[in-house]
């Protein structure tokens, strides 16, 4: 429930619940433990789901295990079907890659055919690929509709040649649907070209290793379109602890999701952290007191930061906000 009572924050979503109100959030994570998904984080086997699991990898390409949610996550199968649909997009073996062989994967997941049309970068002229997500996150959880940001890494082959590597974010909309929530829309990061030259603070953050940015991240940072107040905010907090930047401007929603309110993160004044000295946001095991502190430090010269809890004593200073959208991320935002 947006705000939980207290004044909601720039980047919260509209006020609708992201479920009943007969249930509560103690509740859900009970029916999410009771998924099997055994353990937290990414990086591990995926469970036997409904959802099936990952598309095997090429061969001469990474074998990256398949990305699965967290027991503490809000909805974990929804962030699955979306997770699972750009790991078909973008994964393929020789002689599978092309649009028309992506439309049969995608319709394989019982999910529209037309979405391989909105792939974007997911799909090339490679002969091979294999995507690994690295995060999925909520750009937005209403009662009946999502946006679910999912950030991969994808390695491709071309005959003998060499291995390359990219990867994007995609921004995966979702409706509840029975049996399963559908896909109607994605809609792929576009950060655009590196800019000739770049501001020193841009430089330092590409450069500083305690500052993990995905790859539109980066693109974004190299396009010189990220406020000076984000890569201060992120060289600040560099100093004290190590991060993992899921979105910047690129990949993300342009409004609040269910709002017609502008975000903060297109036009490069906002940035969210998925993962804090190693440790993932969501992940229940994580020490509150971890997420408190970096909250608190985040909050000087933000006017807004959203994350998983309210600090004590937060009424005063810069306005601090928590909902389900950002129970798995930290959200720092700047003003104009």
């Amino acid at each position: 429930m947006p705000g939980h009572g207290v004044p909601r924050g720039p980047e919260a979503p509209a006020a609708a619940p992201t479920r009943p109100a007969v249930l509560g959030r103690r509740a859900v994570l009970a029916g999410a433990a009771g998924l099997a998904l055994g353990g937290s984080g990414c990086g591990t086997a995926p469970p036997r789901n409904a959802l099936g699991s990952a598309p095997p990898s090429p061969a001469g390409l990474p074998r990256p295990a398949a990305w699965r949610p967290d027991p503490s996550d809000i909805r974990p199968d929804v962030k699955l079907r979306a997770v699972r649909l750009v790991e078909a997009l973008g994964t393929w073996r020789d002689g599978a890659g092309g649009v028309a062989k992506a439309r049969e994967r995608v319709a394989a997941l019982g999910l529209p055919a037309a979405l391989a049309g909105q792939a974007g970068p997911l799909l090339s002229g490679a002969d091979a690929a294999v995507v690994e997500v690295t995060d999925a996150q909520y750009g937005g959880i209403l009662a009946g509709s999502a946006s679910v940001l999912v950030v991969c890494r994808q390695w491709t082959r071309t005959g003998d040649g060499p291995v390359a590597a990219g990867g994007t974010t995609v921004d995966v909309r979702l409706a509840e649907g029975a049996p399963r929530w559908s896909v109607g829309e994605l809609r792929p990061a576009a950060p655009g070209p590196a800019a000739d030259s770049l501001p020193e603070a841009a430089r330092r953050v590409l450069d500083e290793d305690r500052i993990r940015l995905p790859v539109a991240a980066e693109a974004d940072v190299r396009g010189g379109g990220v406020h000076a107040s984000v890569l201060r905010a992120m060289l600040r907090l560099a100093e004290r602890y190590r991060m993992d930047v899921s979105v910047v401007r690129s990949g993300h929603p342009l409004n609040v999701f269910g709002t017609g309110r502008p975000s903060d993160h297109p036009p490069g004044r906002a940035f969210d952290v998925w993962r804090i000295d190693g440790r993932a946001v969501v992940d229940r095991a994580t020490p509150r007191a971890l997420v408190e502190a970096f909250m608190r430090d985040a909050a000087a010269g933000s006017y807004n930061v959203g994350g998983p809890l309210l600090p004590p004593g937060a009424g005063a200073g810069p306005q601090f906000f928590t909902d389900d959208t950002h129970h798995d991320h930290v959200h720092v935002g700047f003003g104009s």
